[in-house]
This record gives structure tokens, C-alpha cells and sequence, in this order.
């Protein structure tokens, strides 16, 4: 019997799988897709994250890799918080599509001897494990749904997902672009709606945005060519000369939580567990902290190092950072789609506010980068005397400020 089943192969269930090895206990990746997903939900990697990343000494590839962005928009305001004021060795976010993230996370997985399985559809949960639709069971002691907002570990394990639907939509284009900006990079918001343009590996590009049309309750349907042309164009006064889409998609701001991230021997981490509108991509970087946090717990309890009250912690302190989630990205949300007068004026005078005020600009910046997150008298402690390095070994180790646990928080 394995020790983990872990249902899921995104960021999340991936840094879990890692995290796991690491502690020793065995573990099985399930994922019902043959193929890893060529197209990127997410192309964020925030501060928090990549200082996770060096904890384990496997940041060098993301630095190497990702374009660095040195500040950040809350609610796509014009003025971005400057992350130079962050106390992190990595004051900026990473650009890089999550496909390659995942490649990443998995070589560092089966590196460490997880094994990962695709084309496995897990279909329920069964008392010695889970059950797939070819009718066989994988068994292991505790299951972990890293398999997105539609889970199916947590539908099996009748844990509720409460919330609100969509209201807006926002969308987005992978593609081609014969009059790229200058820089590369773009941002543009008014009243006909706001955009940003993102280069991508490959000589594409993405613009990602939404517009007062898209407040709307109902699906507005599959996304064209030349309707993302359209809207591009009235936003930006031009269309950067798009064309041959790579991937056209719409994605809406239903807001969700699941009451208990834990049910028994059954966990959620990741989109499992909160699913949001996408503002400020901090999405898969909430994910992987959740992992970061369950899974040297979990790999603990296993070893026999720690009693089963250790995993309620899990929730107990996880649970409120996904709240927390919620409430700053429907906040942003908010300012992303106030297009009349009144919503427009809002967004300048709050603008106005993180250009000169660094303390709110550094407070928001805090928040959207991970870096605030405390769990009581578990707060994150900064890289000090190499503490990022003496955690690689995934042990908890002493510092001055007291005896730090394997994800970098103080016990």
C-alpha cells in the first residue's frame, strides 16, 4: 500500500508529491490527462514561491528561465506596487507559462522517486484508496485532491464547495502578434476595459482581459478570433496585429471554498480547495503553498515523527490564507470591472494611493506576494544567515528567532 495518492498533476499536487519524498514517505501521482496541457492558465511565479523554490534548491532553473518583473498591479490600477521595498532575496515575479513550471516540479519529483501516472481517471474513493474508471483501485493510506475547481476527491469525500457564480468574464489569446509593444510587455485600462500583454516563449504573445460587455451572468460562449480583435482594438486603439491563435479562452470570477481541507485520511490542496477569478495570478502560488505546508506534515505523521493532530493544522492554518485569497482577489475584481464614471474615478484616486503611499504599495505588495502570510506564532522568517539553504534538506532547523519547521515558518 502506498503512503499517498496524490490526484493530480498540476504545480500543486506536484510540489506536494516532492515535498512528500523528501519527508520519506512513498507516493503516487494520479493524472486523468495523457499529456501534460500545453496551454498555460498561469504564467506567475510570485515572490513567496520561488523563495519555497530556493528552500528546496531548485530555484535556478526558474530564475534562468522566467522573465523578471520587478513590480505588480493590484486590480489592473495603472500605478504598480514597486516589490524593491519586499524583505526577500527575489524582490520581483517570475514570467514563466505554467507548462514549464510543471515540467520543473515533475523532474524534481521523480528525482526524488514519486511516481507519477497519466491517463488515470480517479472516479471515487474507496476505504483502501481510490477507484479509477478502468475499475481498479490504487491503495494508500491518505489521498490529497490537487485535481482542480471540479474535483472529484473532494465530491466523493461530500465535502461542500460554497460560494458565489460569475458574474464577468474575463479572456484571453495566445497569440501571434506583427506589431508587438515596444517593450514587449502592456497594460491598458478605461472605460472600454482593460488588457495586458504578455510575451511568451515561442515568438507569441498573451493579451488577457476583459471589458464592460463581459459583465454579464451567463456564458457568453466560446471566444473568436475576430472578437478578441475587436475588443483588443477598442480597448488599446489598436490590435498589435494579431493573428494565428494558439490557444482562445473566457474564464469567470465564480468565487468558491471548500469548507474543510481536510475530511479524515482525504486532503485538498490548490484549485481543490479555492477557486477564484484569476487577479494577480496568485493562484497556482496559493496551490503550492498549500503543498508546501501539508506535505512535510503529512510525510511527519508518516514517519512517525509527529501525532495525527499535527494534519488539523493543516486547515487551521491554510483554510484562512484561502479566505484571505477570496477576499483580495474579489476585491480586485471589483476595480478590474468598475467601468462607469464612478468605478473609473475609484480606480484613480486608489492608484493615486500606491504611487505615493509606499507604505500601502509595500502592505499590498506583502499580500499579493505571499510574504505576509503568518500562522499565529508561525510567521515566515526572512533569509537570514542562509536559512533558505540549512532548509534544503526539508528539516526543521535553529535560527535566533527559534527553531524553524521545514516550510520556513517559526514552530
Amino acid at each position: 500500500m502506498m503512503d499517498v495518492v496524490v490526484v493530480g498533476a498540476g504545480p500543486t499536487g506536484l510540489w506536494l508529491a516532492g515535498e512528500l519524498r523528501l519527508g520519506g514517505a512513498s507516493v503516487t501521482v494520479l493524472e486523468a490527462r495523457e499529456e501534460r496541457d500545453p496551454n498555460s492558465k498561469a504564467l506567475t511565479i510570485h515572490p513567496r514561491t520561488i523563495e519555497i523554490f530556493d528552500c528546496r534548491g531548485v530555484v535556478e532553473p526558474f530564475l534562468a528561465e522566467g522573465v523578471r518583473i520587478p513590480n505588480g498591479h493590484f486590480g489592473g490600477l495603472p500605478d504598480r506596487m514597486d516589490f524593491a521595498a519586499l524583505d526577500t532575496p527575489y524582490p520581483f515575479t517570475l514570467a514563466l507559462p505554467q507548462a514549464r513550471t510543471e515540467e520543473l516540479l515533475e523532474e524534481r519529483a521523480r528525482a526524488l522517486g514519486a511516481t507519477v501516472l497519466r491517463g488515470r481517471v480517479v472516479t471515487g474513493l474507496v476505504s483502501e484508496g481510490v477507484s479509477l474508471s478502468d475499475g481498479s483501485v490504487v491503495a494508500a493510506k491518505y489521498v490529497v485532491g490537487c485535481d482542480g475547481t471540479r474535483s472529484a476527491v473532494r465530491a466523493a469525500a461530500g465535502i461542500d464547495f460554497p460560494g458565489t457564480d460569475a458574474t464577468t468574464w474575463g479572456w484571453l489569446g495566445d497569440v501571434v502578434l506583427d506589431s508587438p509593444p515596444e517593450r514587449g510587455f502592456a497594460s491598458v485600462t478605461g472605460a472600454a476595459g482593460g488588457l495586458m500583454v504578455v510575451p511568451l516563449p515561442g515568438g507569441v504573445h498573451r493579451i488577457v482581459g476583459g471589458d464592460p460587455g463581459s459583465n454579464v451572468a451567463e456564458w457568453p460562449g466560446e471566444l473568436t478570433l475576430d472578437e478578441l480583435r475587436t475588443t483588443v482594438k477598442a480597448i488599446a486603439g489598436t490590435d498589435f496585429g494579431l493573428h494565428d491563435p494558439r490557444w482562445l479562452s473566457r474564464f469567470g470570477n465564480a468565487t468558491r471554498q471548500a469548507v474543510a481541507y481536510r475530511s479524515g485520511r482525504v486532503f485538498l490542496a490548490g484549485d481543490a480547495a479555492h477557486m477564484h477569478f484569476p487577479t494577480g495570478g496568485v493562484g497556482m502560488n496559493v496551490g503550492i503553498q498549500d503543498a508546501h505546508n501539508l506535505g512535510w506534515k503529512l510525510a511527519a505523521v508518516l514517519a512517525g515523527k509527529a501525532d495525527d493532530a499535527l494534519l488539523d493544522t493543516y486547515h487551521a492554518e491554510r483554510h484562512p490564507v484561502g479566505a484571505d485569497l477570496l477576499q483580495h482577489t474579489r476585491a480586485q475584481t471589483a476595480l478590474m470591472t468598475a467601468y462607469s464614471a464612478e468605478g473609473q474615478a475609484l480606480r484613480s484616486v486608489l492608484s493615486g494611493l500606491i504611487a505615493t503611499a509606499p507604505d500601502m504599495s509595500r502592505l499590498l505588495a506583502e499580500r499579493l506576494s505571499g510574504l505576509d502570510v503568518d500562522y499565529g506564532t508561525g510567521r515566515r522568517l526572512p533569509d537570514r544567515d542562509s536559512l533558505f539553504a540549512r532548509l534544503r534538506a526539508g528539516s526543521p532547523v535553529p535560527t535566533e528567532a527559534g527553531l524553524v519547521r521545514p516550510d520556513g515558518h517559526l514552530a
